[in-house]
């Protein structure tokens, strides 16, 4: 399955984004890392990725996501998962990625819970 990304802002300087299919190693993984990327240009302080329509990610997406989280901290902003399920959740326990991550239910959860803590 290909890979589709869509952004969107649903309040000034959060952004989600909703990534379907499958993330695996090159150039899926890349994809996510360059979109990131333009958040931070973009000065975005709360980058949130719906995970809530990914079916699997293998230990590259992993490793892309903590890139992601690294790059958002040293810019000063932040970065959280939403919608995480089935392989992804187990996937994010196992690696205990959930301990450094904060995980939401809905990417509007993650949103309310940022607004809400400015």
């Amino acid at each position: 399955m290909i890979l589709l990304l869509d952004k969107t802002s649903p309040k000034p300087g959060v952004a989600v984004v909703q990534i379907k299919g499958s993330i695996h190693s090159g150039p899926d993984c890349r994809r996510v890392e360059q979109e990131v990327e333009q958040l931070i240009v973009a000065k975005t302080n709360l980058a949130i990725l719906d995970l809530s329509q990914v079916t699997h990610i293998d230990s590259a997406a992993i490793g892309s996501i903590v890139r992601c989280l690294t790059r958002m901290k040293d810019s000063g902003g932040k970065l959280c998962l939403a919608g995480c399920a089935g392989m992804i959740e187990a996937s994010l326990k196992l690696t205990r990625l959930d301990k450094v991550l904060e995980v939401f239910p809905t990417a509007a959860a993650a949103a309310e819970k940022h607004s809400a803590a400015s």
